[in-house]
Order: structure tokens, then C-alpha cells, then sequence
């Protein structure tokens, strides 16, 4: 069954990781609708489960969903390969992008392209959609020629990461720590990326971030709180005002704001 609108939902969602101890649960209970158009922000404390989210919902094979599903329009993610849920919609941009040897940026984008679209863009178009997107995230056309990766700087990886986005263009979105290590131009510019994307209406995006200073930037609709593998608040933008006034000792410590994640009324 699909819906009019792009959706993905998240309901229940428990997750183990093996560890040299036998298996370590991570997410106990999640419940989360993002649909296209939105923007909804995932903070945190560090080991509250925000990326173990992001790589459940991508695949990623060291973590295993014990309970709960994933759908994106009514479709079973869990059921999906890796490169399937990439086809169906699902993009991931990492907090730690790894190397690729041998391959540029430029064949890497447009092997992507093909496999998410179904056939290899028309080269002429194609080379003036890579253009323009690069030169909104203020890249040198020189970069499309470097191996992906590859001797990047922390901001490269970042923006080769929202290029990736800008160019697939997908249902939803999930991006793990984007602003991690970016200095502030830097920062800046992929902040600018992301909101080039969302200006269109057509991405769900689910902005998974430790700080709040991304969201000088970018103002998400939704602003969820984890700590402890589950969501313990949410609000609107102001949510993010109030988490970087006071911080997140309150949910660390078992506050009163974790009783409705654990009735699962969050979503």
C-alpha cells in the first residue's frame, strides 16, 4: 500500500549491536514519523542511540532490529537489502564518509544517479546538474575529478555527502552529525546545501545532530530528545532553544520527560 505523501515510520523499533560480550541493546522502543516536506531534528547525548537509529534505518548489518518495524510508504524497510532502500528512497549521509579508492566523485555521483533512477541520466543535462549543485555548495569543479574521499577534509566529506543528496534527490533523507568537526564557513555552506534541498518540499529529512548550532542554520518543524535508546521529549524549535540553555542532564538522569516515550506516545 502507498500513500499520497512520501512517510516513513518507525514504531517500536528495539536494536542490539554484537559486542565482545554478546549482543548490547541500544534502542529499546522508538516511535518516529517523518514525512516528505518536513525536517525534524534527533539531539542527544552522546550513546543515547541517535546514530544506531540512523544505520538501522539505512541497514548497516552490524546492528540487529530485535522488535518493531520500518516502513516507507507502507513498504517494509526492514525486508529490503541495503541498495534496495537506497532505490526505494532512503539516503543516509554519514557522520564518518569512508574513502573509496580508484573512484572519482564525478563516476561515483553518476553511478548512483543510475542506480536510484533505473537508467544513466542524460550526459548533458547530467553535467549541468552536477555544475549547479556544486556551485551551490561552493565547490571547485576540480573536485569532481578526485578520488571520493580521498584525502578530503572534514567540510569535503560533508559537502560531498549533501551533493550526494542534491543530485538523488530522496523521499527521505537522514543525516548522522552533518556538523560534526565543520568550522563555521564550512558549516555555513552545508547548512545552505541542506536548506537548497528542503526549499524544494520534496525530502523528508531527519537531522540527527549532538549540538545545537546546525539549527542556527536550519529550523526543523520537530525537535525529538534520546537518551537512554529512546524518545523522551519533543517540541518545536523552541525545544532546541531550551536543550542549549540547560543541556541534557535532566533526561540523563531519568527526568519526568521520559514517561511518554515509554507509553509510546511519541512519534
Amino acid at each position: 500500500m502507498t500513500t499520497a505523501v512520501s512517510t516513513l515510520e518507525i514504531r517500536n523499533l528495539h536494536v542490539s549491536v554484537e559486542t565482545e560480550e554478546g549482543p548490547r541493546q541500544i534502542l529499546r522502543g522508538v516511535d518516529l514519523t517523518v514525512r516528505k516536506g518536513e525536517t525534524h531534528a534527533i539531539m542527544g547525548p552522546n550513546g543515547s542511540g541517535k546514530s544506531t537509529l540512523s544505520y538501522s534505518i539505512a541497514g548497516h548489518p552490524k546492528y540487529t532490529v530485535t522488535e518493531g518495524s520500518i516502513t516507507l510508504d507502507g513498504e517494509d524497510v526492514l525486508a529490503m537489502s541495503v541498495d534496495a532502500r537506497a532505490r526505494a528512497g532512503i539516503f543516509l549521509a554519514m557522520q564518518y564518509p569512508v574513502e573509496i579508492p580508484g573512484v572519482s566523485v564525478s563516476n561515483f555521483l553518476r553511478s548512483s544517479a543510475t542506480a536510484v533512477r533505473g537508467e544513466a541520466p542524460k550526459l548533458r543535462t547530467w553535467v549541468k546538474e552536477v555544475k549547479a549543485a556544486m556551485a551551490g555548495l561552493e565547490m571547485d569543479p576540480a573536485f569532481a575529478e578526485r578520488g571520493v574521499n580521498e584525502g578530503f577534509s572534514g567540510g569535503e566529506k560533508k559537502r560531498h555527502e549533501i551533493l550526494q543528496m542534491a543530485l538523488l534527490k530522496p523521499k527521505i533523507a537522514v543525516l548522522d552529525e552533518t556538523d560534526s568537526g565543520l568550522d563555521v564557513d564550512a558549516l555555513r555552506i552545508v547548512s545552505a546545501g541542506i536548506e537548497a534541498v528542503r526549499a524544494q518540499g520534496e525530502t523528508g529529512i531527519l537531522l540527527i545532530t549532538h549540538y545545537t548550532r546546525i539549527l542556527r542554520y536550519i529550523k526543523p518543524e520537530f525537535v525529538h530528545v534520546m537518551a537512554g535508546g529512546r524518545i523522551v521529549d519533543e517540541g518545536g524549535p523552541e525545544l532546541a532553544a531550551v536543550l542549549e540553555d540547560s543541556g541534557y542532564d535532566r533526561y540523563v538522569k531519568g527526568g519526568a520527560a521520559a514517561a511518554p516515550a515509554e507509553a509510546g506516545a511519541v512519534s
